[in-house]
Order: C-alpha cells, then structure tokens, then sequence
C-alpha cells in the first residue's frame, strides 16, 4: 500500500478566447511552471464575456491540487 499523502489546493482563474477547454489548459500549465506534483483539478465555476452580442471570452475557475512533498528524514 502506498503512503498517503497530504495536498494543498490553490483557486486558479484561467481566461482564454477560444474555449473553456483552453481556459482550464492554459491554467493548467501555468500552474505547473512553478509548482511540484499537480495532481488534479475541478471546476468550479465558468464564466464569459460578451461584447456586441457574441461571446468574446471564457474564464473557469479551479480549484488544483498538489502534493505536498514529505519532509527530510534527519
């Protein structure tokens, strides 16, 4: 059996002008460039923006969830 691990969850806000999904990707990834162990995401809210009646842009906010590394054994 493996170790359970204890994890730390962050809100995320991604924006894209393409789709929800490369809301959430680009969140994602940026994430990932400065911290360790991602291990999921859920969404919790998705909002968009309109401008002259058709839609200009999404934003999803996520909660992610990274494993907290184990301390050092002295």
């Amino acid at each position: 059996m493996s170790e359970p691990h204890i994890y730390k969850e962050v809100t995320l806000v991604g924006t894209s002008g393409q789709s929800v999904s490369d809301a959430i990707r680009r969140a994602v990834e940026r994430a990932a460039a400065t911290l360790r162990h991602l291990d999921w995401f859920e969404v919790q809210e998705i909002r968009g923006r309109i401008e002259d009646g058709r839609v200009a842009g999404y934003q999803v906010v996520l909660r992610v969830g990274f494993r907290l590394e184990e301390p050092e054994a002295d």
